[in-house]
Formats: C-alpha cells, sequence, structure tokens
C-alpha cells in the first residue's frame, strides 16, 4: 500500500474520487489485521458487520469552506484512537461502502480495496491546520480532559 506523506496528496485523492467512490479512514493495524472484515462492539464483544471508520466524504453543510480543513478535521477528530488501539495502530484510507452503523453511530464499511497508510508528518499538519482555524478549544473527540 502506498503511504500519503503529506495533507495535500490527501486532499487529491479526496477530490478525485468524490462522490462517485465512498472513502473511509480506519484506525487500526492495516487490511492484514483487518482481514475478518469486521470490528467488535468494545462494551459487548459482538460481531459488528462490517469494519469501524469514518468518512472523508464532504458533507453538503461544509459549503464552501476548505476541503483542505475538512480532510484536516476528520483526521484530527480521530487521533486519540492511535493510542486507545495500542501499538501499531495507524491511520488508513479504504474504499468501501456502508453496511451499517455501529454502537457510536459510526458507519460500519465493508471494505473494497485498502488505498493507502497516513503518515505522522500528515497527522501532525492536520493538528497545526485545525488548531490554526478553530473558533474554540478543540481537540479529538475523546475529549476526556477537555
Amino acid at each position: 500500500m502506498r503511504t500519503f506523506a503529506d495533507l495535500a496528496d490527501l486532499v487529491s485523492l479526496v477530490e478525485d474520487r468524490a462522490p462517485a467512490r465512498e472513502l473511509y479512514v480506519r484506525w487500526s493495524q492495516g487490511p492484514d489485521a483487518d482481514s475478518d472484515r469486521c470490528s467488535r462492539d468494545g462494551l459487548s464483544g459482538v460481531r459488528l458487520p462490517g469494519l469501524s471508520a469514518n468518512s472523508l466524504g464532504i458533507e453538503p453543510w461544509w459549503g464552501e469552506r476548505p476541503l483542505r480543513l475538512w480532510v484536516a478535521r476528520r483526521l484530527h477528530d480521530y487521533r486519540h484512537l492511535k493510542e486507545r488501539r495500542g501499538p501499531g495502530t495507524r491511520p488508513w484510507i479504504l474504499e468501501g461502502a456502508e453496511v451499517g452503523r455501529g454502537p457510536d453511530n459510526e458507519p460500519l464499511i465493508e471494505c473494497h480495496h485498502p488505498i493507502g497508510w497516513i503518515a505522522d508528518d500528515v497527522l501532525a499538519e492536520c493538528e497545526r491546520l485545525v488548531d490554526e482555524h478553530a473558533a474554540t478549544s478543540w481537540g479529538p473527540l475523546d475529549r476526556e480532559g477537555y
């Protein structure tokens, strides 16, 4: 799998693929580790019908705001998963289709094609960009301590 080394490359991918194909970001040890093609509910252990992931597709309410900021926010919001899910967890991009919703209302995805890893430098760039544009104090969705 390729590695996205800067945010501009990732933004270009999202721009080129939208809206015809759905792109998602998943935080895990990668497609090989996800070969059973499902996630599990952390509370009950129930096998879910797909992989938990988050869409990179732009929502209509985003309007004319920069796609670069949208992608940065999508990565920034879930960066806590790198620590929560343990060693080797990294974000990666996949093309897939939504097959359901998880216990946190996250999309559950059937992976059609893994596309690429996201480098740590991209995550640092996303954090800087979100910090520059945040109207208020902002952090990842795991807002414990905020």
